[in-house]
């Protein structure tokens, strides 16, 4: 790990008495201003603070720890700061998780078109649906569709994800076709199994509903219930990049047209803005500049949303 972010986390939660004092202060997660203690620890040897359930405080051995500390970071501040580099200079790997929908749908053509502008970087693309810990799998950014982040990581929010409910035309055979959320309730219809049984909510013309739904099958990626509804196992509410293809060609037919169902965010998550690499920095710019500009994409937020 970077020894001089260590040096400056340490001196922090020093000043500060906590380390979610120092998280807070260095815009950083709490887990990894945890891990750089752990490796200051490990460097000089000795245990460096005193942990109470209230405070933070230095043993002895800390106390001088923490006075080289503020040493090496008075010496760091008269160092040049580290200057940008041109899309052709640029080199590094920059590793990224995303959900499958997420992968195939966008980011195969954002990533694309990235690795095209910086033909000297690399990327290295982790497609999962879990939430994976970002220090632990060593992962610098992750892109997630979602409304409840995680307070302890940073987030930057890139755009939004428009949703339909659906379902194959045989599913109908012998059904009638919902009108209303409320028609939802008897039917079978797919969940994430991280949600339990899911809450849908609706809005037309200003008007907010919500219906509980359930079914016999669930699971935990949005990929899979889409093969699923396509076979006619049951309803689903899936992000309209999931589903498009399916929709225009008539293997799923979007149900409730007429109500609008509450948009997710999409957003690029990662551990801290404190001393972030130019590679990182540079995924960031181009992916907050490709979801802004983006014909492939605004197309498909146009379409989303009717």
């Amino acid at each position: 790990m970077d020894r001089l972010t260590a040096v400056q986390v340490f001196i922090s939660i020093v000043e500060h008495g906590s380390m979610s004092a120092a998280a807070d202060k260095l815009d950083m997660s709490r887990a990894m201003v945890t891990r750089y203690l752990s490796e200051m620890e490990q460097w000089a040897g000795v245990r460096l603070l005193n942990r109470t359930t209230r405070r933070l405080s230095l043993t002895s051995a800390g106390e001088g720890v923490y006075q080289q500390a503020l040493q090496l970071n008075a010496l760091s501040l008269t160092l040049p700061v580290q200057q940008k580099y041109d899309a052709n200079e640029l080199t590094g790997l920059v590793r990224i998780s995303c959900a499958q929908s997420l992968a195939s749908q966008v980011l195969s053509e954002a990533i694309t078109e990235f690795l095209n502008q910086y033909p000297n970087m690399a990327i290295d693309l982790n497609i999962t649906n879990k939430a994976i810990n970002l220090v632990e799998d060593r992962i610098d950014l992750a892109i997630r569709i979602t409304n409840q982040l995680d307070p302890s990581l940073i987030a930057k929010p890139l755009s939004t994800c428009h949703s339909v409910i659906c379902a194959a035309p045989a599913f109908f055979k012998d059904k009638k076709m919902p009108q209303k959320p409320e028609d939802l309730i008897p039917l079978e219809c797919l969940t994430y199994n991280f949600f339990g049984r899911s809450l849908w909510n609706f809005e037309k013309e200003g008007k907010l509903s919500s219906v509980l739904v359930g079914g016999r099958l669930s699971a935990n990626e949005s990929v899979f219930l889409a093969q699923a509804t396509l076979k006619g196992a049951g309803i689903a509410m899936q992000p309209y990049l999931s589903v498009k293809q399916y929709l225009e060609s008539g293997e799923l037919i979007q149900l409730l047209p007429d109500y609008t169902l509450q948009p997710l965010g999409i957003y690029a998550v990662y551990t801290s803005r404190q001393n972030m690499p130019t590679t990182l920095r540079a995924v960031l710019d181009f992916l907050g500049h490709w979801f802004k500009t983006s014909p492939y994409w605004l197309s498909l937020m146009e379409q989303g949303r009717r």
